[in-house]
């Protein structure tokens, strides 16, 4: 339901026009949403937030999606969010609803994803008391918040929501709970309209790059022999994409990605070397271990990427690193010229002098480096058995989708786990934000209400979820709201019948052990999808797998459950054991 420029200029009309109403706070709360042009909020109703609920009632230009659990509702929003780029919204009700979001507030916190997530609360007289219902949500919530609010007066609730959309997409961007107990949500107060700004002493981010270290950053890049990009989710979230692709343009550098990264350089571009870290190829992570000048946007050198930081540190280079949190810059490796700002303002600087000045990269020095990472590339550090006819290869699976929906305007989410990482590696992403997954906190669940997310927001697109018979289980309860909202996605769940990321650290770190990984009581996955109003398919057969993946496409009004079985044997190489250096890497069960 799109809200019309008439009503969101009403809703945020200034106080000095005069026009006062008297308002219950769940109104003005509203008022606020559609000020901010909120399409859609995913939440459950509970006794805290029946007031809110009565005011979405009265309303038609906010459609509230009705989760099964309140993990989930904070999953679709935050799938949306990674989708859109817009601010995502949940709500949820007091104590048991809060603590439900807990996981889908921390997922979104982890990965740097705008949210405003409301929460009912007791009435203010009873907070405190063990009332029913009640926990302490600024304070269980404060670890995993950009910042959170308890509203005690309906006077400031649309001043809070104000601020809080404002703190959820600006600088780093986060999620942001706002807390309104049921009398607040309740009581009366004048409304004189949506504020048209904001004033946050304390919080003002930085977008714009000091042009002094712009520019000493730029020659150390021009000069550098063995140069190499690597960016991360700040790209993506500062819709910085262009801007990078266009520095490599002039640069001919290459360029690697961040699991949370794909698609912001593209994938079947030759300059891209693939995703690095503990399951990224062999050339990404050699590049990263020895090039000599490191530009790294948007990328925080988690320990998924970096390995060991001695291992990491043992090769002499200079690291660039821009990136909008200033408390991210040599956290975990020192770096030689920091930037903080806005990814995108900073690229745009830097392409400007670059096309400005005379120096260009060193073309002798940059084939040699050429030369050697096309060393590294042949040896084909993704293959597997690809001539196997007796079982189902789940890289096959992923390879096989991707060759069906490379010109499709297709959008991937993954549950975490082994699935997770083959999506990552077969599945090339040559656009931003079609790939959606939880990087940080490797949430399992966050699959199916990521694709419902993406779906409501894009339903011209194909929306795909690739999950795992462990992971789906999580949330599998959204097979409903799917069928309630009209979210026709499509489930890969490459069963495998193990929890197989746990099965295939125990393989190799704890001697074939395999406790408590084995998934022995399943369900019928074909009969619980039609159970819940959808199609199952169950695939066997590696000679069936783009058969039934055709046929799941043309049901494009349907939602469809594919349970592939999987060669349970099958493990993510390459892969970098804990504790060890990027380039001390296992490439195959050779190397076990």
């Amino acid at each position: 339901m799109e809200i019309s420029k008439a009503e969101i200029k009403s809703a945020a009309a200034a106080s000095t026009a005069g026009d006062t109403q008297e308002l219950r706070g769940a109104e003005i709360l509203v008022k606020a949403l559609q000020a901010e042009n909120v399409k859609y909020v995913w939440g459950y109703p509970g006794g805290a937030v029946l007031h809110i609920y009565d005011a979405f009632y009265k309303q038609d230009t906010i459609q509230h999606v009705l989760v099964r659990h309140e993990q989930a509702a904070v999953h679709a929003a935050d799938g949306y969010a990674r989708a859109t780029g817009d601010v995502g919204v949940a709500l949820v009700t007091s104590g048991p609803g809060v603590t439900n979001a807990v996981t889908g507030i921390a997922t979104a916190y982890m990965d740097s994803i705008p949210m405003v997530i409301i929460t009912g609360q007791v009435p203010t007289a009873a907070i405190g008391l063990d009332a029913f219902q009640e926990c302490d949500t600024v304070g269980i919530t404060r670890p995993v918040v950009k910042h959170n609010f308890l509203v005690k007066d309906a006077r400031h609730i649309a001043d809070v929501m104000k601020k809080a959309f404002h703190i959820a997409r600006s600088g780093r961007p986060g999620p942001v709970v706002v807390d309104i107990p049921k009398d607040v949500s309740f009581n009366k107060a004048t409304y004189a309209g949506y504020p048209d700004k904001v004033e946050m002493r304390s919080y003002n981010p930085v977008k714009k790059g000091h042009g002094g270290q712009i520019r000493k950053a730029l020659q150390l890049l021009l000069n550098a022999k063995r140069p190499y990009i690597y960016t991360g989710g700040g790209v993506l979230l500062a819709n910085a994409t262009p801007e990078l692709r266009q520095l490599v343009d002039l640069l001919n550098y290459p360029v690697t990605n961040t699991l949370m990264g794909l698609g912001a350089f593209p994938a079947t571009d030759r300059r891209f070397v693939g995703m690095l870290g503990m399951h990224g190829t062999w050339e990404a992570n050699n590049a990263m271990q020895n090039c000599d000048v490191l530009l790294a946007v948007g990328a925080r050198f988690d320990d998924r990427v970096i390995g060991n930081p001695k291992h990491f540190a043992q090769n002499e280079r200079k690291i660039i690193h821009i990136d909008i949190d200033p408390s991210s810059i040599s956290k975990r490796v020192r770096v030689d010229i920091p930037i903080v700002g806005d990814v995108k303002d900073v690229l745009t600087e830097m392409i400007g002098m670059i096309r400005e000045g005379t120096a260009k990269p060193d073309e002798a020095a940059l084939a040699d480096w050429w030369k050697q990472i096309d060393g590294w590339r042949s040896r084909d550090c993704l293959k597997y058995d690809r001539a196997n006819t007796d079982v189902i290869k789940p890289q096959k699976v992923i390879e096989t989708l991707w060759d069906m929906t490379k010109d499709a305007d297709a959008y991937v989410t993954s549950d975490v786990g082994q699935h997770q990482m083959w999506a990552a590696q077969f599945y090339k992403f040559n656009e931003p934000r079609r790939w959606i997954n939880s990087g940080g906190l490797g949430t399992m669940g966050v699959g199916i209400p990521y694709a419902m997310g993406i779906k409501l927001a894009k339903p011209e697109s194909e929306v795909y979820c690739v999950t795992g018979e462990g992971s789906v289980q999580m949330c599998i309860q959204e097979l409903s709201t799917c069928l309630q909202y009209n979210t026709p996605i499509k489930i890969l769940s490459l069963n495998n019948r193990y929890l197989g990321m746990v099965r295939q650290w125990q393989e190799i770190e704890y001697s074939g052990r395999y406790s408590h990984s084995y998934m022995d009581a399943l369900p019928n996955f074909v009969k619980l999808a039609e159970a819940y109003g959808h199609v199952g398919m169950l695939i066997e057969r590696p000679q069936d797998v783009e058969p039934a993946l055709r046929e799941a496409r043309k049901l494009k009004d349907r939602t469809v459950f594919m349970d592939f079985r999987t060669d349970p044997t099958e493990n993510v190489f390459p892969m970098v054991q804990a504790g060890k250096g990027i380039t001390e890497m296992l490439l195959g069960a050779e190397d076990l």
